[in-house]
């Protein structure tokens, strides 16, 4: 008899221990997400800022102006672009806006969404200046696109995610239209990366020959400071469509 109970000891033991295990006593606490357009404990630690406060434009104006169109709006936690209205090829009172600082060594994020059949983008290394009417006359971009049914969605090199007519995005990770895409795009002593939805699908090293060689063939040849800018501003684009912009944040490397 001793003999078994000696025996049944550490079995009930073992019993014991993962009975107890699955108890809601010993689940263990998860960090808690952070609300939209804030960041975490941790993420300030690590330097993170927020370049979007969730309730105003603040932060932002438009390229070459120290102004912000009046259909650059904020209404959900989220930056978008009313389309009430036409001038040229972008919307009446929109306009392209840029950062008030300037960067050079970082990691930038945020998430977008599309109008239906929508063309958006994400300018970086932007360099304002009268000379240039626009900020894609020297600053790279991130595509932002609804790949189902705009026109560019035909063209390689014009797709979501791709650095624009210059490399394309692998894989193809976009989500459909109306639905939220976070970026994260690095870029560090002229390595540039751009992620979507979690997921790497540009990686370069700007200002070699084989970048330069890239502008050469592109639609971008004949602008003579386009992608050699080594600091400068970030740019959201208007191109006439809808699109939402939210969770818009930037640490320094």
């Amino acid at each position: 008899m001793l003999t078994k109970t000696y025996f049944l000891f550490p079995v009930l033991l073992v019993f014991a221990f993962f009975f107890n295990a699955k108890q809601p006593n010993s689940v263990q606490p998860t960090k808690k997400a952070a609300a939209p357009n804030t960041l975490t404990e941790e993420e300030r630690k690590n330097g993170w800022i927020m370049l979007f406060d969730g309730k105003t434009t603040n932060g932002w104006r438009n390229y070459n102006k120290q102004t912000i169109g009046e259909n650059w709006k904020v209404a959900d936690g989220a930056l978008y672009l009313a389309v009430e209205g036409a001038d040229g090829w972008q919307a009446k009172g929109g306009g392209d806006i840029v950062t008030n600082d300037e960067y050079e060594n970082y990691e930038f994020r945020l998430e977008w969404k599309i109008g239906k059949c929508g063309n958006s983008g994400i300018m970086f290394n932007v360099k304002e200046d009268p000379a240039y009417q626009y900020p894609w006359n020297t600053g790279p971009e991130m595509q932002v696109l609804d790949n189902t049914c705009h026109p560019d969605a035909k063209i390689i090199k014009h797709r979501a995610g791709d650095l624009y007519d210059l490399i394309t995005a692998v894989p193809e990770t976009v989500k459909p239209q109306g639905e939220w895409n976070k970026v994260r795009l690095v870029v560090n002593k002229g390595h540039l990366e751009h992620w979507l939805n979690d997921k790497k699908v540009v990686d370069t090293q700007m200002w070699t020959d084989e970048w330069n060689n890239m502008i050469a063939g592109s639609k971008f040849k004949t602008m003579k400071d386009f992608g050699k800018i080594k600091k400068g501003r970030l740019a959201l684009q208007d191109h006439g469509n809808p699109v939402w912009f939210r969770n818009i944040k930037i640490r320094n490397l």
